[in-house]
């Protein structure tokens, strides 16, 4: 079975627009920026588990949170299982870098012990499902350039100057 099949689709309502969160059975798996497109996923009239129900609403506080510039607080499970285990890697360490504080591609590389990695690093950082929980954004090129983001640029100038950052 496709896990992308077995995932249970719901719409996160902040004041910056409609992000889509996806869960699977052992947590959060996915979260998408606001769009102009909406989900091709048929929306299920079935009741969904209260775990996926209780997930939902601590995704919905965090991401608020987050938003505002606020410390996310408890977050649901993440279920970071889709990656490969060095993109796992480094989205564990951009979980560390607190908010606030940015680190380049070439400090992660390092932190993970990978000092020659730091593309690959740029291609987790891309690849992370959950921006904005698991805070890529905070991560710079060299000379604390903004280098890319998968929401585009100008979330990650919103994200990190709510959060105090100047670039």
């Amino acid at each position: 079975m496709n896990p992308a099949n077995s995932l249970v689709e719901l719409p996160v309502l902040t004041p910056q627009g409609k992000f889509l969160a996806r869960y699977s059975n052992t947590g959060l798996a996915e979260l998408d920026f606001p769009s102009a497109r909406e989900s091709k996923r048929a929306s299920s009239r079935k009741p969904f588990p209260a775990s996926v129900r209780r997930w939902h609403r601590a995704t919905t506080t965090a991401l608020k949170q987050s938003l505002a510039g606020q410390n996310p607080g408890h977050l649901p499970p993440l279920d970071l299982s889709g990656g490969t285990a060095f993109q796992q890697c480094v989205w564990r360490a951009l979980r560390k870098i607190s908010m606030g504080r940015t680190k380049s591609y070439g400090e992660i590389a390092r932190a993970i012990g990978k000092p020659k990695a730091v593309r690959a690093v740029g291609g987790a950082c891309g690849a992370n499902p959950i921006p904005v929980l698991v805070p890529c954004h905070r991560v710079l090129a060299a000379n604390r350039k903004l280098g890319g983001f998968s929401g585009g640029l100008d979330w990650k100038r919103t994200l990190l100057a709510g959060e105090g950052v100047e670039i």
